[in-house]
């Protein structure tokens, strides 16, 4: 059956990579999308913002079943992660966190988990 899985991390960290940790982002992206069982169609592609005020990682995968999207602000102590996956596969939630505070020392993790396919308010139908 079909799946419309939604998480939405919101991370506070204490091991935060900066521009000059490109590589084990990549990494990490790649040892995620593995972990979840995640077969990466494009990607993952990363760049820095170095934009004051805003700056931090992107990185982003195409999977087969959608995308994975992680933003990294490293100019804040601690570091700021905003990770979202996005999948018609169900995957385990517990190894997203695992993995995050693993990979990266987590010190405050807020999350929702959605199931996008039932539980949707309907707000106007179309004739």
């Amino acid at each position: 059956m079909l799946e419309h899985k939604h998480l939405i991390i919101r991370a506070e960290v204490s091991n935060c990579p900066s521009k000059n940790n490109l590589d084990e982002v990549l990494d990490w992206m790649k040892i995620l999308t593995s972990t979840i069982d995640m077969k990466v169609m494009f990607g993952p592609n990363i760049t820095y913002v170095d934009q004051e005020g805003n700056r931090g990682i992107t990185c982003m995968a195409l999977i087969e079943t959608s995308h994975i999207v992680l933003h990294i602000w490293d100019e804040i102590d601690p570091g700021l992660f905003q990770l979202d996956i996005y999948s018609c596969k169900d995957f385990p939630l517990s190894k997203v966190i695992n993995l995050l505070n693993d990979s990266f020392n987590v010190e405050k993790l807020e999350y929702k988990f959605l199931d996008r396919k039932s539980n949707l308010i309907l707000l106007e139908e179309k004739n």
